[in-house]
């Protein structure tokens, strides 16, 4: 699995490390493109940051899980990383979703950026129940990735007395960001209702880099600095 790292010290491993993961048809190299690097570094913020590249062609199989968790994240904590974090854009952030479901013990956190959250039809259903939680994934949940990802992010929002009973399973915190003209805003506006105001992050935007530098410059104020 192709990535590129930046380190806060060349050489040695920081304590904390973000894997970046893209969207579709775009590259480790667009995140620098987009100063994803620079606005880490203009903090002084001893993170790494690791930009992966996710290809299109593994997540038919569900490999790319597979990969994330022996090539990226295993590494990563043998070299000392005692917090890891997933930030993911559009489909990379439904991997991250979908990673974290299968390996709730593997992050510490999950920065989706206007991430993709399942399909039309998915979305629509998750609406008309009264409320996120409310709502029943039914048999399909065990076969059907996107349905696994909103059991998931059920479970995240559990009330607390229940959250308590799960404690012997960590769970990552959760950052959600996204731009309100964006083609996924519906989506995430239904998550959003579900979680606490201090962990979404809603701007003027579309679905662009632009939009996304400017979350991930607030996610970095919101959540490190």
């Amino acid at each position: 699995m192709r990535s590129v790292l930046n380190a806060a010290a060349p050489g040695t491993a920081a304590a904390t490390r973000i894997v970046c993961l893209p969207g579709a048809y775009h590259t480790p190299e667009d995140f620098l493109t987009a100063g994803f690097d620079r606005s880490m570094r203009r903090r002084g913020l001893a993170i790494d940051l690791l930009f992966v590249d996710v290809e299109l062609r593994h997540l038919g199989d569900r490999s790319v899980l597979q990969q994330l968790k022996h090539e990226i994240v295993a590494p990563a904590r043998a070299l000392g990383c005692r917090s890891i974090w997933f930030a993911g854009i559009s489909l990379g952030g439904f991997i991250a979703l979908d990673y974290a479901a299968s390996n709730p013990a593997d992050l510490d956190g999950l920065c989706l950026l206007a991430p993709y959250l399942g399909s039309r039809m998915l979305i629509a259903d998750i609406a008309r129940a009264p409320a996120v939680a409310a709502w029943t994934a039914g048999e399909l949940a065990q076969v059907d990735e996107e349905r696994r990802v909103w059991c998931f992010l059920q479970g995240l929002l559990a009330p607390a007395e229940q959250l308590a009973r799960r404690a012997a399973i960590a769970s990552p915190r959760l950052h959600l960001g996204f731009g309100s003209d964006d083609r996924f805003a519906a989506a995430h506006r239904l998550l959003a209702q579900a979680l606490p105001a201090r962990a979404v992050d809603a701007v003027p935007g579309g679905h662009d880099w632009r939009t996304w530098t400017m979350l991930w410059e607030n996610f970095l104020d919101a959540n490190f600095t």
